[in-house]
């Protein structure tokens, strides 16, 4: 199988420091230590900045991390595959995915996922939208949900326009009483969640001319509620974040409708991994069930 080096630069990467990779792969330090400096001498350059602080990937290290990644996952592929033909229901799933995914679809989807396939191994990692994306380029995570347009040599599969709404205290009624305008807008000040502060919220800021002076951030969605609620500003808020939110506000859709279009990212040399090509199936079973014609995706495979 894989060389253990190249292991212990995936773990050295993922945890920061030595010591922490030495943990992760129960071995000491000192054995990581010499096992990366083998791999730099093998391959002619440093990978690693040390520092007290922990180790940093060099630029040729950044160049290196998605062809070692790529190798271990194809180790990975290669298992899932031995254990398939062996009649095992095993192997394992990394999702990358975004606050709103993770409180909405991803729990029906996990536990459908784990009632058919209870042997396999999920993990879940909660990151934005440009993480994700780089996340599932160098093989790090399997799956990803992210928003278009995505330029990375991954394989991406637009899923459902989801609608971008203004949310206001309950005390504000428009002019016109069924969506916002120009006039009022205004002035006012609004709050975002930066993680999550993407390209299509900032064309509903720039189209209503919203200054960067503005724009308060805040922790989280529900956060942005709280704010909101209590008259602090408006919100600008996708429908997806807002189905499992709760707040004394109200919301409106722009006089100019603004959505964004949710993606599936899967890195291609685990695309046909079992366990992979399994997890896509029951997120393409959940989101067109979900989504009826307005989903966007694969239509549901037998």
């Amino acid at each position: 199988m894989a060389s253990f080096s190249y292991q212990v630069f995936a773990a050295v990467v993922n945890y920061g420091t030595f010591a922490q990779a030495a943990g992760a792969l129960n071995v000491t330090p000192s054995a990581v230590s010499h096992s990366i400096s083998q791999l730099e001498s093998d391959l002619g350059f440093p990978l690693f900045i040390r520092s007290r602080s922990g180790a940093e990937l060099t630029a040729d290290g950044q160049v290196v991390l998605p062809v070692i990644q790529g190798i271990l996952n194809l180790e990975d592929q290669l298992q899932q595959v031995a254990d398939n033909i062996n009649g095992l229901a095993a192997g394992r799933v990394r999702i990358g995915a975004f606050s709103s995914v993770s409180t909405n679809w991803l729990p029906p989807i996990i536990r459908a996922f784990n009632k058919k396939y209870p042997q396999v191994q999920i993990e879940l990692v909660q990151a934005g939208f440009n993480e994700i994306v780089e996340q599932v380029r160098t093989g790090s995570v399997d799956i990803g949900f992210s928003l278009l347009p995505v330029d990375a040599p991954v394989t991406v599969e637009p899923l459902v326009q989801d609608p971008i709404f203004c949310v206001t205290p309950r005390s504000f009624t428009p002019r016109s009483g069924k969506y916002v305008d120009d006039e009022d807008i205004g002035k006012r000040n609004f709050i975002l969640q930066q993680q999550d502060y993407d390209r299509d919220t900032k064309r509903a800021l720039d189209r209503y001319n919203v200054s960067t002076n503005s724009i308060n951030y805040s922790i989280d969605d529900q956060s942005i509620l709280s704010m909101v609620e209590s008259g602090l500003g408006m919100g600008i808020l996708p429908q997806l974040a807002l189905s499992k939110l709760v707040g004394d506000v109200n919301t409106y859709p722009f006089s100019e409708p603004f959505a964004r279009t949710l993606c599936l990212l899967i890195n291609p040399t685990q695309e046909h991994a079992p366990s992979v090509s399994r997890m896509r199936l029951e997120i393409e079973r959940y989101l067109a069930t979900r989504y009826g014609k307005a989903y966007m995706g694969n239509k549901v495979r037998n």
